[in-house]
């Protein structure tokens, strides 16, 4: 029995001013699923980020979160929602403490009895952070400031995440302590998760599913054995070449795949 849907996109376009930034994308996340968009710099995944959160309003398509149209709707309403938006660059507070970051991610809820015991499963999930409880988020390394910046949204408790480049400066190491807390916090919590990535061998180890895009479009999608399984994904993405040249053509042919 398939789950239900928690985002729908549907053939949305965001501009920049006069420029196109994504064109007529369309994708799903479903209950507990994690999905990740693939692609280089430019290619327009942050901005689906920022239409489905609220910070940019499509000229045409929709958005639905949990069978409500949220297109055009505020970010600050999206968030009270039950959405989760970790930005690219983290977006912390770096003059308030650890504990003060967190506190700010739960502004918008009413069980104020309960933050405490959010604030624990935050901890839980990143031990660095506790003995930093207060220490100014601007004197943690790139690696703590991730973890806080994931665990700040999650003390909103929400439904779904949308998390953008959270390998973007970290080590090797780093990025891979992040995505096995990502792949905990799915599994354990049944958060939901829309992941952009460039780091396509993390994405799809935990990514059940996912798309690639160019100049703002979709190019390919599938589940995680078709993409892995795609000549051109391995090459371009994921730096293993097969075919040489001949990958390099096809790939320039399907651009317009879907």
């Amino acid at each position: 029995m398939s789950r239900e849907a928690v985002l729908s996109i549907k053939s949305i376009e965001t501009f920049y001013g006069p420029v196109m930034a994504v064109r007529g994308v369309s994708l799903e996340v479903r209950a507990g699923e994690i999905v990740a968009i693939l692609g280089g710099n430019g290619a327009g995944k942050t901005t689906i980020l920022k239409t489905v959160s609220g910070a940019l309003e499509p000229r045409k398509g929709s958005v639905t979160f949990e069978g409500r149209d949220i297109t055009g709707r505020y970010p600050d309403s999206i968030a009270r929602a039950g959405m989760g938006h970790v930005p690219e660059g983290r977006e912390l507070f770096p003059l308030l403490s650890v504990r003060e970051n967190l506190e700010m991610g739960a502004f918008s809820r009413r069980d104020r009895g309960e933050i405490s015991a959010s604030m624990d499963l935050v901890y839980s999930y990143f031990p660095d952070l506790k003995p930093k409880t207060k220490v100014q988020a601007a004197y943690l390394s790139g690696g703590q400031q991730q973890m806080l910046a994931i665990g700040r949204s999650l003390m909103m408790k929400p439904r779904l995440m949308l998390l953008d480049e959270p390998s973007l400066g970290l080590s090797p190491l780093l990025v891979s302590e992040i995505f096995d807390i990502l792949d905990r916090l799915n599994k354990e919590q049944g958060t939901a998760i829309l992941l952009v990535e460039q780091n396509a061998h993390m994405a799809l180890k935990v990514a059940s599913c996912g798309c690639v895009m160019e100049a703002g479009r979709v190019v390919f999608e599938g589940d995680r054995e078709k993409l892995l399984g795609s000549a051109d994904i391995r090459e371009f993405y994921l730096g293993r070449k097969s075919e040489g040249a001949r990958g390099k053509r096809r790939w320039k042919q399907r651009k317009t795949w879907r």
